[in-house]
């Protein structure tokens, strides 16, 4: 799958290990590279949804049509998914579960 960005700092976040660590921590940030590298390696969205250790689910409520993976603990990596032909990934945002 092809992955975009919606923000500058998420892309960069990405690309720069060092960056990712300042913004969200060690673990947080090796978490949410491997997830992104394991999205453009993915044929669909269905097969991310088979992968046991990623609890790659649909929200519900105001994020419906978005999607999440696990990331570690409460923190998840939120993204919307689009198109049939030429899959596009949009990650939206890495969040604390449930505000805690």
């Amino acid at each position: 799958m092809i992955v975009k960005f919606k923000t500058r700092q998420l892309e960069t976040c990405y690309r720069q290990y060092r960056k990712a660590n300042k913004t969200f921590g060690e673990q947080i940030a090796c978490k949410y590279i491997q997830r992104i590298d394991i999205i453009q390696q993915s044929q669909n969205l269905d097969e991310l949804m088979k992968l046991p250790g990623l609890r790659c689910h649909p929200l519900k409520g105001e994020k419906k049509g978005q999607y999440a993976i696990n990331l570690t603990g409460f923190y998840r990596l939120i993204f919307k998914h689009s198109g049939t032909l030429l899959e596009i990934v949009m990650i939206e945002e890495v969040s604390k579960h449930y505000g805690d």
